[in-house]
């Protein structure tokens, strides 16, 4: 696999019930009021993301959303995230670890959406493959759909789930086969699934908002959101099943 260069190139290639507005709103609320535990930020992110057209419409939302997110994670405290995209023939790519916001919003401004299908096997593969050395502490996955052999989508999700990294599956719009796929995804590796809607900016916002402060607090923030209810609640029982 190749890693995007480090002067700042576009990356290099690589080989329950529905959540609310309002339940998402309520679980970034929670989030934000618990203080990360000292060290937390040094947790590694695989943010991932479908770059095919059927995602044009909202794309320029969505870069700009996302580039919050990693604002989000450098205010938490020190989380490095790997950027992943696909789209096209075959298509993926990947960068380095990076922790600086303006160097992954700059990144996202590079990409642009292309016809093709769905390569979401590489991007467990390769988050597998990172998580055996880099200590990675959640994959999040962006998408509206599924075109590929689920039983092998699922294998890799049980490798990560044994990996102890858990897949967090925002999906935007309603198809029912991406739904399928990415609630057992979630489920495998340990992880949760939550839908946006379409041009949503205020759910994409706080989803990712909350990943990326999961990653940098850990489960045991998760935990102590969850009892207060709402939408941490639903997260922490689909990540114990």
């Amino acid at each position: 696999m190749a890693r995007e260069p480090t002067s700042g190139h576009p990356p290099g290639d690589v080989t329950p019930a529905r959540s609310s507005a309002a339940e998402v709103a309520d679980f970034i609320a929670r989030m934000k009021a618990v203080a990360p535990h000292a060290g937390a930020g040094a947790g590694r992110l695989v943010f991932a993301l479908d770059a095919t057209m059927s995602r044009q419409p909202t794309w320029d939302m969505a870069c700009a959303l996302q580039a919050d997110m990693f604002k989000e994670a450098a205010a938490i405290g020190g989380l490095a995230i790997r950027l992943m995209y696909y789209r096209g023939l075959g298509e993926c790519r990947a960068t380095g670890w990076i922790a600086e916001p303006s160097r992954l919003a700059g990144l996202m401004t590079r990409i642009d959406c292309r016809g093709g299908q769905t390569q979401i096997a590489k991007v467990l593969a390769d988050v597998r493959r990172q998580a055996a050395s880099a200590g990675i502490r959640a994959l999040v996955f962006v998408g509206d759909a599924m075109e590929e052999p689920i039983d092998r989508l699922c294998a890799l999700a049980g490798e990560l789930g044994l990996l102890k990294v858990p897949a967090f599956m925002f999906q935007e719009g309603h198809d029912p086969e991406a739904e399928r796929a990415f609630r057992e995804i979630a489920r495998l590796s340990g992880g949760a699934w939550c839908r946006f809607d379409p041009g949503a900016a205020g759910q994409l916002r706080d989803l990712l908002r909350a990943a990326a402060a999961y990653a940098a607090g850990g489960r045991e923030a998760l935990a102590r959101l969850a009892r207060g209810g709402g939408s941490a609640t639903r997260l922490i029982e689909q990540m114990g099943r």
